[in-house]
């Protein structure tokens, strides 16, 4: 298939199209051993050899994308040591291994991306580009609206501050409360510990949307693979596209 150089090096997760367009301006990739300085030069990803500096650049054919409904009670990890259920098992054998994108804890379940685009993979993880996640849960109690405006502003945990919440009461009653929380940071059970610090416990917690991405129609326990569109819009987010 014919496409721009600088789309097929973003494409296969090396960095974004302007820089891109820098690295081929400066000399630094070579295609079919010749050396391409022309912005928009075209290449066709099938038949055409490309090296960036002196090492050669594998096509995005060897990228996989997924996007898993997790349910809760199994670990995010490729393999655990005391045999308990990792999500791996909900997923088919494959020639390339893929790595989950961030964390779910045990008891929590919902959308989880997985793939082998390192770059992409980084920057989805990172604060710098302030990816956002929504969630729902369950919380024990009827959180007071001043416990909830801690929450939203940020709240310290281990000496560091939590970035900004967003958050919305669904539906609450004296025994439990439902509420859509969207934060861009992910840090180790990040929301249970939130809503523990000021004292409401989370019982159930979903994620349903990350950068953008839905789980649709997908039911708890099965994947499917990302579309070229979906694929493309996770790389805009975070300066890939």
């Amino acid at each position: 298939m014919q496409l721009r150089l600088n789309k097929f090096l973003s494409r296969a997760g090396i960095t974004s199209r302007r820089e891109a367009d820098k690295m081929i301006a400066e000399g630094r990739v070579k295609v079919n051993g010749e050396v391409i300085q022309i912005l928009g030069y075209k290449i066709d990803d099938e038949k055409d050899c490309v090296d960036l500096d002196g090492k050669r650049v594998k096509s995005d054919k060897g990228l996989t994308y997924l996007l898993l409904n997790k349910p809760s009670g199994y670990l995010v990890t490729l393999k655990d040591p005391f045999k308990r259920p990792t999500i791996m098992s909900l997923l088919p054998q494959m020639k390339r291994r893929v790595f989950p994108v961030g964390r779910l804890d045990f008891d929590s379940e919902g959308l989880l991306i997985l793939t082998n685009d390192g770059e992409l993979a980084y920057r989805l993880m990172h604060p710098r580009y302030k990816v956002r996640k929504e969630y729902l849960l369950t919380v024990k109690g009827k959180p007071d609206p001043s416990s909830l405006s801690i929450i939203k502003k940020g709240i310290y945990l281990n000496g560091k501050k939590t970035a900004p919440a967003k958050i919305t009461q669904i539906a609450s009653s004296q025994k439990r409360s439902h509420l859509r929380v969207e934060i861009y940071e992910g840090r180790k059970r990040e929301l249970r510990r939130m809503f523990e610090a000021t004292g409401y416990r989370v019982m159930k917690l979903k994620r349903i949307k990350f950068a953008g991405l839905t789980l649709g129609k997908l039911k708890k326990g099965e994947w499917r693979y990302l579309t070229r569109k979906e694929i493309d819009l996770l790389r805009r987010k975070v300066g890939l596209g």
